[in-house]
């Protein structure tokens, strides 16, 4: 008896597949749930990747430039009042309140330091919003994920141990496949929850990294701006 059921547990197909085809509605819509968020966590991840890498040039970009000693005025006419790089555009921002802070005939309007640390302040709150999109997703899989794969674990077992009381059969032969198809489902919510957790917390600190770049940037310009407004 015991050959015989060992030689049916052998016959019976563990594939990947075939634990998927033969898991009920519920578990099936769990696991493809997390296939589709597994592959969106990737896609969030290598585009973020792509943009921090393209943040980080265009900031090396513009260091060279800023500190080759051209005059600023000739750099911004340069860079234009639209520029497509981030620090471009915190230069710009403060550049702008710069030439808007002067009177026609040339005096500076009082309280010009303050706006023009508020205009790149908000500049760099708009970068850092584009730079951090995408992330709270990865926050999400990785916190949810393994308690929708456990869901449709436990959903997997409870059919499971229906069919053995219908069956009145606790063999090998029927109780592997259903907890098998159960258990797939834990290992796919783990698929999914640990690289979003891993890449959230890398992909966090490449943020503020670059944002506080952006914020010592706009500290320095600043103090070049009151520098030339007190002289």
């Amino acid at each position: 008896m015991e050959a015989e059921t060992l030689g049916l547990a052998q016959e019976i197909d563990f594939s990947m597949w075939a634990l998927f085809a033969r898991a009920t509605i519920t578990v099936k819509l769990v696991m493809i749930l997390l296939i589709l968020a597994s592959f969106w966590s990737w896609s969030i991840i290598v585009q973020k990747i792509i943009d921090y890498r393209r943040a980080r040039a265009e900031a090396a970009k513009f260091d060279r430039a800023f500190w080759s000693g051209e005059p600023l005025d000739e750099l911004f006419e340069k860079l234009g009042p639209e520029p497509k790089g981030s620090p471009d555009k915190v230069f710009a921002a403060g550049m702008i309140e710069w030439g808007r802070s002067h009177r026609n005939d040339g005096a500076l309007i009082p309280g010009a330091s303050l706006r023009i640390d508020r205009n790149m302040d908000v500049a760099i709150a708009k970068e850092a919003e584009t730079l951090q999109r995408g992330l709270p997703v990865l926050a999400t899989i990785g916190s949810t994920a393994p308690f929708i794969g456990l869901f449709g674990t436990v959903w997997g077992i409870m059919n499971a141990f229906i069919e053995i009381a219908e069956q009145q059969n606790t063999n090998l032969a029927v109780v592997a496949p259903g907890i098998a198809e159960a258990l797939l489902a834990t290992g796919l919510g783990l698929l999914a929850a640990i690289p979003a957790v891993i890449f959230y917390n890398k992909l966090s600190a490449d943020s503020d990294r670059i944002i506080a770049g952006y914020e010592a940037f706009a500290d320095e310009f600043a103090t070049i701006l009151s520098r030339q407004l007190d002289s």
